[in-house]
């Protein structure tokens, strides 16, 4: 910020080629990119941080969703016993739960299929800044 601020308060002189002119323009977008870079990074480092507190704690209810349904498993099964072999009902349960494993694992691989690993958005106007720079009276 510093050397765009110091060249503002500097008047070029009259007398100052296009040359010059075109340096100094130049100069003062690349470190306009530069800051945009150095904002972007401190962005993103922000928002991950607050991610990653989210993330912590969609684990902790993640864990205890498990631990409920571990023991609603149990008292199915314990329940099932009631009527038939133990062995059976643990079995019934079980496969109730394969059942779920597999539907979960296609919708999963399904949508995963649909992510973009890179930011297009981004990268299209990254280009279009980078075209600009270089051709800035088009």
């Amino acid at each position: 910020m510093s050397s765009i601020s110091s060249r503002a308060a500097r008047p070029h002189s009259e007398d100052s080629s296009v040359g010059e002119l075109l340096s100094v323009v130049t100069s003062d977008v690349q470190t306009l990119f530069r800051q945009e870079v150095e904002l972007a990074k401190v962005e993103v480092k922000q928002e991950a941080t607050k991610a990653g507190k989210a993330a912590g704690m969609y684990g902790g209810a993640g864990f205890a969703g498990y631990m409920v349904l571990l023991f609603l498993s149990l008292a199915a099964v314990l329940g099932l016993a009631n009527v038939m072999d133990g062995g059976w009902a643990a079995l019934i349960v079980t496969a109730v739960w394969a059942v779920i494993a597999g539907v979960l694992y296609q919708r999963g691989r399904t949508q995963m299929r649909t992510v973009a690993p890179k930011p297009d958005r981004t990268v299209e106007t990254m280009k279009e800044n980078a075209q600009w720079a270089r051709h800035p009276t088009r």
